[in-house]
């Protein structure tokens, strides 16, 4: 079946498909051996090239992975940062021929859970508006918090970029000044959790994603590093933005012990690096109490 190039390449991942239509545009993409322009439709039969180099083309649901990423405070979301700073992509596992596709950003200052996988089109669509994807943050903030605080949060403020607001907020305890939160909004703005709260005459001194969706931070997944989702997960969160979902194929022996291997390289061997996670750290650090019957989405 033909398709759109563009969102063949993301598929492939080559990078989200805007990424994709943008390097069709510059003539680095070739298919069947002449230059490609938008508009083009493509099978995975094709022979393409991306700057030079062979992709590998794979049928909608073929081959797609997703990683669960603990990130540090201190690493940035980029590829590579010009000031040399750690890169959320510096601990994830590699790639050949495909690259991995962080599904949206954290700022360098918050930690806590990232998505990554191979398909462009899966991050494109867990990325859209449209789909409505809630997203579960634990912050702590320093300063009085009142119960009409909490609601004007919840009705809405009126930011640079419209109106925004948590759609609900679940009190996680504290001690002294800071207090503790569980908060929950449906979009990613830039550093929008921070200025909410900012909003309200308080401070945000520390804030951690711990659920996107249906998918929370597993507590395995320590700082700085990565646990894969099982096949029948990725299939559930496909299914979820009306995506093809992959069959699932019955793994040999073989490739159970080669994906044992992996996971025991990239998750039990890794150096942790700096920064403060409240469900691994040594240190005498308040914890904040979970919330009992959540009202999340």
């Amino acid at each position: 079946m033909d398709e759109k190039l563009q969102k063949v390449l993301a598929r492939a991942g080559q990078g989200s498909r805007r990424e994709m239509e943008t390097r069709i545009r510059d003539g680095r993409v070739i298919v069947n051996g002449a230059v490609a322009t938008l508009g083009d439709r493509v099978s995975v039969s094709d022979i393409i090239e991306l700057d030079g180099y062979p992709v590998k083309l794979t049928e909608a649901g073929e081959g797609r992975r997703v990683i669960i990423y603990n990130k540090p405070e201190g690493e940035v979301c980029t590829r590579k940062d010009p000031e040399g700073r750690p890169t959320v992509f510096d601990n994830l596992p590699k790639l050949r021929g495909e690259r991995w596709i962080a599904v949206g950003r954290l700022d360098i200052n918050t930690s806590g859970l990232l998505l990554f996988t191979t398909d462009g089109e899966l991050a494109n669509r867990l990325m859209h508006p449209s789909t409505e994807i809630d997203r579960e943050y634990l912050v702590r903030v320093m300063g009085e918090v009142t119960e009409e605080n909490i609601a004007t949060l919840k009705k809405g403020i009126n930011l640079d970029e419209g109106i925004a607001k948590f759609t609900d907020i679940v009190d996680g305890g504290g001690e002294g000044i800071n207090r503790w939160f569980y908060v929950c909004l449906m979009e990613g703005r830039n550093r929008e959790v921070r200025r909410l709260w900012e909003s309200q005459g308080v401070k945000v001194n520390r804030l951690k994603r711990v659920r996107f969706g249906p998918v929370f931070l597993p507590s395995k997944a320590k700082v700085g590093r990565w646990v894969e989702m099982e096949e029948v997960d990725v299939n559930s969160l496909c299914a979820m933005v009306d995506l093809k979902v992959s069959a699932i194929a019955q793994k040999t022996q073989q490739q159970k012990l080669d994906v044992k291997r992996t996971k025991n390289k990239h998750t039990g061997g890794a150096r942790r690096p700096k920064g403060f996670d409240w469900q691994s750290t040594d240190k005498p650090e308040f914890k904040p109490k979970k919330p009992g019957k959540r009202t999340f989405r």
